[in-house]
């Protein structure tokens, strides 16, 4: 495993600054991610944010060989997905749009779930639990918590609510680079696990099935679905573990209370 790399004062108030950036890309995206738009065009939009108005990288382009700024994972798509321009959102579509950022030097990643028009109440209820399964493990966040108690919580909250927990794709420590250690699983055992130590930052992604837990990727290389065809959702932040628990990077001001 490679060493953890802890962030001090000035590197945590660079990945704040990356956070509040990404946050900005998405109030920019909410009014324009509506039926009628093509997942590229969600692509493009943002990328001439990013580049234009924020003078910061979208980290996600070039990285692994990926062309575009961001993912669009369209209904039963669990992650990963593809923008097209073919891909035309239309109501009762449930997207989730999956953005990563540098400025600095450092990296903010997040996404965020879009119900397009009316939906399902079964979408809604699914996108809200993945929200709050989300929260559940953030809750846990704090020095001397584990990332055993992070997954736990996740994955009890979803359960509970008759959902499965996709166990192939996790959250990653982030900073410089957009993949570090630690890999933070959305399911486990309290106690267990990796124990958390202040200046830690790392995302918390849960992907959560409205049927089973299986996935299969697509033969583009990319796009993940649900074995089932049943809806997926996520929701994802950059957290950093503070002295007293935790501080979301990427907290949007529709969040804030």
């Amino acid at each position: 495993m490679d060493e953890i790399k802890l962030k001090g004062p000035k590197e945590l108030e660079l990945m704040r600054e990356a956070g509040r950036l990404l946050a900005l890309v998405f109030d920019h995206l909410d009014s324009q991610v509506t039926a009628g738009i093509s997942t590229m065009d969600i692509n493009n939009l943002a990328e001439r944010y990013i580049v234009g108005q924020l003078g910061a990288r979208p980290a996600s382009k070039g990285q692994y060989g990926y062309q575009y700024v961001l993912n669009t994972s369209v209904n039963h798509v669990v992650c990963h997905g593809v923008p097209a321009d073919t891909q035309i959102l239309k109501t009762g579509d449930i997207v989730n749009v999956d953005i990563t950022l540098e400025k600095g030097g450092f990296i903010a990643d997040s996404s965020k779930m879009y119900m397009i028009g009316d939906v399902l109440p079964l979408a809604k209820r699914l996108i809200d639990t993945t929200y709050e399964a989300m929260w559940q493990g953030i809750r846990t966040v704090k020095p001397g918590a584990t990332l055993g108690d992070v997954g736990h919580a996740i994955q009890r909250y979803a359960e509970q609510h008759g959902y499965s927990v996709v166990r192939e794709y996790c959250g990653h420590g982030i900073g410089r680079e957009m993949h570090e250690e630690p890999q933070v699983m959305h399911f486990g055992q309290r106690g267990k696990g990796l124990i958390l130590r202040e200046g830690m930052t790392f995302t918390i992604e849960p992907m959560i099935n409205q049927g089973k837990a299986k996935v299969k990727q697509k033969k583009d290389g990319w796009t993940v679905v649900t074995a089932d065809k049943k809806l997926s959702a996520q929701w994802e932040h950059t957290i950093a573990v503070t002295s007293s628990g935790y501080e979301v990077l990427t907290l949007r001001d529709d969040e804030r209370i």
